[in-house]
Parts: C-alpha cells; sequence; structure tokens
C-alpha cells in the first residue's frame, strides 16, 4: 500500500513539473518573439555582408558621398563628458547583434563597412602615410573590439601581401654633419 502511495506520488510530481515547465516556456518564447519585432533595422548588425560587397561599396558613388576624400574616421567625434576625451575607448559598440550605443565607432556604424585583409581601401586608411604604422584608437574613435580586428586584418594584409610597408626612403646631406664629407 505505502509502495503504490510512493509511485503516484512520483508520477504526479513529473506530472506537475512537466506542465509547469512547458507554461513557463510557451512564456518565454512569448516574450523573446515580441522582443525580436521590436528591434530597430537600422541597429541590427546580425546580417553578413560578403566582403565583395565591401569592395564595391568604397568605389561606389554612396561612399564619396558620405565620406567624401578623407577617411572614415576623421569627421567621427566621440561623445564624452568634460573638456578632455578619455584615452580608452569603449569595448564594443554592438552587443547581442544590436547597436548598443548612441554614438557607435566609424566601422559599427556603417554596416557595409568590413575589416577583412583583402579590403585594402579600407585598411589603408588607418594606416599613417608618414610613419607606416597604425594609427591609435584614441585618435580614429574605433571601439577595443574593432580596434583589434582592424590589428589582425592588417597584419595578416600584410603576411598576404595585399599591403606594402611603404615607408618613403629619405636622402640626407651628410655635409651638414661632417665636415670632411663635402670637401672633395
Amino acid at each position: 500500500m505505502a509502495f503504490a502511495l510512493k509511485i503516484r506520488s512520483i508520477i504526479s510530481r513529473s506530472i506537475f513539473t512537466d506542465l509547469r515547465t512547458i507554461r513557463l516556456y510557451s512564456d518565454q518564447a512569448d516574450e523573446s518573439e515580441e522582443q525580436q519585432k521590436a528591434i530597430d533595422p537600422l541597429k541590427d548588425r546580425t546580417k553578413l555582408i560578403p566582403v565583395e560587397n565591401s569592395i564595391k561599396y568604397l568605389n561606389s558613388k554612396a561612399y564619396k558621398e558620405t565620406y567624401g576624400e578623407n577617411p572614415v574616421w576623421f569627421l567621427y567625434r566621440r561623445n564624452h563628458r568634460g573638456g578632455f576625451a578619455p584615452r580608452k575607448t569603449r569595448r564594443t559598440c554592438i552587443r547581442n547583434g544590436i547597436i548598443s550605443t548612441g554614438n557607435p565607432c566609424p566601422i559599427c556604424r556603417d554596416e557595409y563597412l568590413i575589416l577583412d585583409p583583402r579590403n585594402t581601401k579600407l585598411l589603408e586608411q588607418f594606416i599613417s602615410e608618414y610613419t607606416g604604422q597604425i594609427l591609435d584608437a584614441f585618435k580614429t574613435g574605433l571601439c577595443q573590439k574593432k580596434h583589434k580586428e582592424l590589428l589582425v586584418a592588417i597584419e595578416r594584409a600584410w603576411d598576404q601581401g595585399h599591403l606594402t610597408y611603404s615607408v618613403p626612403f629619405r636622402e640626407y646631406n651628410y655635409s651638414l654633419y661632417n665636415k670632411n664629407v663635402g670637401i672633395n
């Protein structure tokens, strides 16, 4: 008799727990569907864009109208408190596939700008024309995540031969420094 009561209680517990989980699961599913419908399409960054489209975009009229002849980061100004901008930029602008800040960095802002070793026209904008070094995130305004992606993409482009180290050769007049050289 006691054995039959224990079996009944175990069966009833398993049935009720199954019903509770079904109810909770269905409630959660309804909430997630509502949240997905509320996403602003301008802030959605879940759609993957091929690198070929990004390269075509950099040669298009729309890109010229948006940025002109300046680099992508040239007109970007970051919102901050106080008179001086912080030395570190934000960690990331995109969280869970959605732009989470009001003023995202230049790469996160434009969905057609993709950091890839083949996209040399974009990568060259972040390399100093005088020294050949990669520009700092403080100057360009990139978030930390995109700056790390930029570093990796530029290093890969150098390794694969898409970008070259183009540091200008300078010729010096050594007669200014050594009097014996210029006498001949």
